[in-house]
């Protein structure tokens, strides 16, 4: 079996953002930001469902997923792998601007409903030894949570090391799928019995995928490898030129003691 990478936004894209496959994002949804009882997400819309793109278009491809809850929260879900230094602030602006579409100028306050903001990041972000960390709007006193619209969520995957054995919630579980499912050969027995989770493995199965898929996914991973070697390449000469300017410094400095 060779299972595709859920970090590739049009993968992860495929996964959770199947209108016909809510129930992969409810569980997501619900474990991450632990909904329980009568907060539990029970029905989603999904407003950006998941196409297949053109090649020629992937640059204009929103890739993150937005969805409606059964009580119109909405929530925002990105997947980032390449670091970016202002992707706590792209956080803040993609959240501020659902929030102030929700309404026309002419409408009422009381109809703006609370943006729920999940960030899965490749790379740490912040200094702290958990994977997970939640941020609120709260009173700097009473750490009281008055403004209550507006909650960011962060996955910083680089900091998650469990083993499978030690994955023992369904957040853990999902968290784990996504950072290593494309190194499975067979699905694990701790995924299964687990219906979200039957439905995640064959979506990312690449032998169920159609040509135009296929092709997308080698284009992204092709892609991705260039921006890479371009970078390490950038790297490597400005450590060349850096040493190159230190030896002719060093020279000038021999020649005027001399």
């Amino acid at each position: 079996m060779k299972f595709a990478d859920p970090k590739d936004d049009l993968v992860f894209k495929k996964i959770f953002g199947d209108e016909n496959k809510t129930e992969v994002l409810i569980s997501f949804l619900n474990s991450i930001l632990e909904f329980k009882n009568n907060k539990q997400i029970k029905k989603v819309i999904i407003l950006n469902p998941y196409q297949t793109p053109q090649i020629k278009d992937l640059k204009n491809t929103i890739l993150d997923i937005k969805a409606l809850n059964q009580d119109n929260e909405e929530f925002i879900v990105e997947m980032q792998i390449e670091k970016d230094k202002n992707f706590a602030k792209r956080s803040l602006y993609y959240t501020s601007k659902s929030y102030v579409n929700q309404i026309k100028k002419s409408e009422n306050y009381n109809k703006l409903k609370k943006v729920y903001f999940i960030g899965i990041l490749n790379f740490a972000i912040f200094d702290t030894k958990s994977y997970m960390s939640k941020h609120l709007i709260m009173d700097n006193i009473t750490y009281k949570q008055e403004l209550k619209d507006f909650e960011f969520n962060f996955i910083e995957l680089d900091k998650f090391n469990l083993k499978l054995q030690e994955c023992n919630s369904l957040s853990k579980k999902w968290i784990y799928f996504i950072k290593n499912v494309e190194n499975f050969d067979l699905i694990p027995v701790e995924y299964e019995n687990i219906k979200e989770f039957d439905i995640a493995f064959d979506t990312a199965l690449m032998m169920n995928w159609n040509k135009k898929e296929l092709e997308i996914y080698d284009y992204v991973s092709m892609q991705e490898g260039k921006r890479l070697n371009e970078f390490e390449t950038a790297v490597e000469d400005r450590l060349e030129r850096g040493r190159k300017q230190g030896m002719e410094k060093r020279n000038i400095q021999i020649t005027k003691t001399s």
